[in-house]
């Protein structure tokens, strides 16, 4: 099965000292241990440089432009990377519309988009509640995965 990995659970997944940073790998290793396809979207890696290289005062990681290209390049090594397609943008404007996305939801409302694209169905996420409208995909967190709680 394939399963999209929201920009949160990378960024906890490189930040040892981050509270959910052992869940994130934890999870992603049984998932892959139980033979899903592992993947992710562009939007997912200018979400990851956004915040890495925003300055720690700001809520961000601190990187410089340098150490946040090393971690895209890895993370491109360990997921499959799922192409932006022309096909995304008209799923998206349709989720907007039929759902009566605003403001910063509609960064998830893309995500959602790209999911229903690529046939993903399940996201990894921390912010699950951010997904639950959508019924046509599952978003779980990794803390669920791990704890047993969500089985797939």
């Amino acid at each position: 099965m394939r399963i999209l990995i929201d920009t949160n659970v990378l960024l906890r997944s490189i930040e040892p000292k981050h509270v959910h940073y052992q869940s994130s790998l934890d999870a992603i290793d049984l998932l892959r241990s139980l033979g899903h396809e592992l993947a992710i979207v562009p939007q997912v890696l200018y979400e990851f440089w956004s915040v890495a290289t925003r300055p720690l005062l700001n809520n961000g990681l601190g990187m410089s432009p340098a150490d946040a290209h090393a971690e895209v390049a890895a993370l491109q090594k360990v997921f499959r990377l799922l192409r932006d397609e022309r096909g995304v943008f008209s799923i998206w404007e349709q989720l907007v519309s039929s759902y009566g996305v605003k403001g910063k939801q509609v960064h998830d409302a893309r995500l959602a988009a790209s999911i229903q694209r690529h046939a993903a169905t399940y996201l990894l996420t921390f912010n699950t509640s951010d997904f639950a409208r959508y019924s046509f995909m599952t978003a779980m967190s990794p803390i669920d995965i791990v704890a047993g709680t969500i089985k797939i």
